[in-house]
């Protein structure tokens, strides 16, 4: 997707984004949070949105939340005031290719449903890396492209309308896998259907990174 696209996509979705793909997220969303509730520490979410796991966060876990949608990020801060969410340390409107904070910032990285969606995922992925801790995890939630079935199929039909629904239905695991400092944790299909996948990968402890 082009990041007009994106844009456009996100701005059109941001007032009924909460009751239509927010609600179909849910599952996944609740399974990153219960882990990342599990592992407190500094917390980047890339692609932080209309900030629907903000106020499921423990008060250990210091929230820092990026998204390229002002308009999504302007609810998000909404709710971060009407709830009084003080473990939420900022929200900032970020291109995640650029990403704007320190190397080993980060104890945990987080993208749920956010990969399949914007521009250049192999940079989102290496910046990534790039800010998570050595040790530290990255968790993400997102719908993989399957290998043969009915849905696959149904994904074919979809993928040319990438820019047109917002995201791309035939988005490869392996676009995700490709960085050498993060390993495979943990990986498992999640209700219903297995339409969405958990993922965590591990930053290994003796990582270095210097930026060029």
């Amino acid at each position: 997707m082009d990041l007009k696209a994106v844009q456009t996509s996100y701005a059109r979705w941001a007032p009924i984004y909460d009751k239509t793909f927010g609600a179909v997220t849910n599952v996944g969303r609740q399974h990153a949070v219960d882990y990342i509730n599990r592992h407190p520490g500094k917390l980047l979410e890339v692609g932080v949105g209309t900030g629907l796991s903000l106020e499921h966060y423990g008060p250990e876990t210091q929230v820092t939340g990026i998204d390229f949608s002002e308009e999504m990020l302007q609810k998000a801060r909404d709710k971060v005031k009407d709830l009084s969410l003080e473990h939420v340390a900022e929200l900032r409107q970020m291109d995640a290719r650029m990403l704007d904070f320190p190397d080993n910032h980060f104890d945990t990285v987080a993208a749920m449903h956010v990969l399949s969606v914007v521009p250049e995922p192999e940079r989102v992925m290496a910046e990534i890396a790039r800010v998570c801790k050595p040790g530290g995890r990255v968790v993400i939630i997102n719908h993989f492209q399957r290998e043969r079935g009915l849905l696959a199929s149904l994904e074919s039909v979809f993928a040319p309308l990438a820019n047109t629904i917002g995201w791309h239905s035939d988005f490869k695991i392996e676009t995700v896998l490709q960085e050498k400092a993060l390993a495979v944790d943990e990986q498992r299909p999640l209700p219903p259907m297995g339409m969405m996948t958990f993922l965590v990968l591990r930053k290994s402890a003796v990582a270095q990174w210097s930026c060029k």
